[in-house]
């Protein structure tokens, strides 16, 4: 295509137009090689941000950009290997429950995962408070430690889909971020470029949530999983709720502590219900359970202890000291911790979990750009939750400070400011919805 078919293209989309595969892949293949600049690139992205995309093209442009960098195919190195991936969220620790818990009933599971920015935790940033833990791997250590303990998170490579990385940056200067096509075919191209046999979505709705509405976090996962027609990896959605912080802990350290408080059988019921309800998707996709069977293993792998030494094998597979498993102090420790009191009587009707998010970045716990550096001591403890009753005066969170100086009273009134008090909570459930 010559430089006037690209003025034709970018007019075709303007107009809301469907563009061919053979356009989406010249744009994609032009503006990773350079040949496309930047000017042209935002144009496009901006058409789309407005006029959306057909399901063929969405799968067309992650396909494209997809295909702009390595491809792992490793379903073809295994008789099943399972990925994972969530939108994100606060306390939402349930990829490092999930992975030793899978891989102890026999089911293989890897993830190129991804680090905090803005008020979601980054699951690398939450294992990279485990002392020594590694998570930049090369392809082989992934698949070594995949062959050591049947589980693996990494960061993804820079030979993983390039051109998303330089559509990503040029997306966050020009206000098209916010887009469903786009968000579609940058999780979907990094997620298929592994190559798995099948992917189980974890898409968050609620106030903490990406998608705040319910019906655009269905949209959503709708969205990726017709992104992956074609593509020969299975993938099925579970929409969870994401209107309260998952678990008690939110930061890093403290949310590594929630972990294997969970593989040990201790840890709060939401969390172990989230994951569990994704652990029996995989282990019935994986072909080797039904649902029934499924429900058994995880049980089993749970009280058995399996799930835990799984856990001290994966950690030490990926370079970590597998004895903070037992030890929590070997983990980060807080310089102080900072106890919240209700105010009043009553039951905590709503935490708005989004700024329940920012407020731990702001001690530290995440990032608002991306060469931020973590305080894994950092984070926040919620003891009481949403439809919890409290009388004046209970501790209804404890507020780790790790290394950076801080207003004692102005976090306490902070805190206090996105907390909800009344009669009654709604009801909302933890997994509303399975899509396939």
């Amino acid at each position: 295509m010559a430089e006037h078919s690209v003025y034709d293209l970018l007019n075709k989309k303007r107009r809301g137009g469907p563009l061919e595969a053979r356009e989406i892949e010249f744009f994609v293949e032009g503006f990773t090689r350079g040949t496309i600049p930047d000017y042209q690139m935002s144009a496009l992205l901006m058409a789309i941000a407005i006029n959306g995309m057909t399901a063929e093209e969405m799968a067309t442009l992650t396909q494209s950009m997809l295909k702009s960098g390595e491809q792992w195919h490793l379903r073809d190195s295994y008789d099943f290997i399972a990925d994972k991936h969530s939108t994100g969220g606060v306390g939402d620790k349930v990829s490092l429950v999930l992975s030793p818990w899978v891989a102890a009933c026999g089911v293989k599971i890897g993830m190129l995962s991804g680090r905090g920015l803005g008020h979601t935790g980054g699951t690398l940033d939450k294992l990279e408070a485990i002392p020594r833990f590694n998570a930049r791997l090369t392809r082989a250590e992934f698949e070594r430690a995949i062959d050591d303990a049947g589980c693996v998170i990494s960061t993804s490579t820079e030979g993983i889909a390039p051109a998303d990385k330089k559509i990503y940056a040029l997306r966050d200067v020009t206000g098209t971020v916010e887009s469903l096509p786009l968000i579609t075919a940058s999780i979907m191209s990094k997620k298929l470029a592994m190559g798995a046999s099948a992917l189980i979505l974890d898409v968050k709705t609620g106030s903490g949530a990406f998608m705040r509405l319910y019906q655009d976090s269905k949209a959503l996962a709708q969205s990726l999983i017709a992104a992956a027609a074609g593509s020969g990896t299975r993938v099925e959605a579970i929409i969870t709720d994401m209107d309260r912080p998952l678990g008690v802990a939110a930061g890093n350290a403290n949310e590594i502590v929630e972990t294997f408080e969970c593989l040990k059988g201790k840890g709060p019921e939401d969390v172990v219900d989230v994951t569990r309800a994704q652990g029996e998707r995989v282990l019935v996709m994986s072909g080797r359970f039904d649902e029934a069977s499924a429900r058994r293993a995880l049980d089993d792998a749970l009280t058995s202890g399996r799930a835990l030494e799984q856990t001290r094998t994966w950690i030490a597979a990926q370079g970590g000291d597998p004895a903070c498993v037992d030890d929590y102090s070997l983990l980060p420790q807080p310089r102080e911790v900072l106890e919240v009191k209700a105010p009043q009587s009553g039951v905590i009707t709503h935490i708005d979990t989004y700024h329940a998010g920012m407020f731990t970045v702001d001690l530290g716990a995440g990032r608002k750009k991306a060469d931020d550096v973590i305080d894994y001591a950092a984070g926040v403890m919620f003891d009481r939750r949403t439809g919890d009753e409290v009388r004046a005066g209970d501790v209804i969170a404890r507020i780790q400070l790790g290394h950076a100086a801080r207003d004692a009273e102005a976090l306490v009134t902070r805190f206090l400011s996105f907390v909800k008090f009344g009669e009654d909570a709604p009801a909302r459930p933890l997994v509303h919805e399975h899509l396939k």
